[in-house]
């Protein structure tokens, strides 16, 4: 699909209900990734499931590539990002965007990964914005 990979993603990232450590993923490192099953529902509906061994970096490959032109201290957050079919614009172009609308304020999201819990929000409606003048009038 092309969609990765980035180096920055500005616009929303849930983490949670806890962080875990390489060392604690150990036991379950299988490929590049780790055998553990993901799964995303909306308002209850299955979304995706994947198991994260289908990764396509390992996360020595994400940080050499997250650190390129930059430094990465300790601290810093290296996300892998969706699992494959973990992403609504993958699943609208392929299945169709009526089956996978985009989400909308009331919608309820629940990300689960197999042993290390879940994490479940609904979505609230954006904060409206005050448009912007141009800084010189167009003529």
């Amino acid at each position: 699909m092309g969609l990765g990979p980035v180096k920055g993603k500005d616009t929303a990232t849930s983490l949670g209900p806890w962080l875990v450590t390489p060392d604690e993923l150990a036991p379950h490192a299988k490929g590049k990734g780790f055998d553990l099953e993901m799964t995303a529902t909306v308002n209850g509906e299955q979304y995706s499931t994947g198991n994260w061994s289908a990764i396509h970096w390992s996360f020595a490959q994400m940080i050499c590539f997250a650190s390129r032109g930059t430094e990465v201290r300790t601290g810093d957050i290296i996300g892998s990002g969706t699992v494959g079919t973990g992403c609504i614009l993958e699943l609208a172009r392929v299945h169709g965007a009526e089956r996978y609308p985009w989400l909308q304020a009331g919608d309820q999201v629940r990300l689960e990964v197999e042993g290390l819990g879940h994490i479940e929000t609904t979505l609230k409606p954006g904060a409206a914005v005050n448009p912007l003048q141009p800084a010189i009038p167009y003529q």
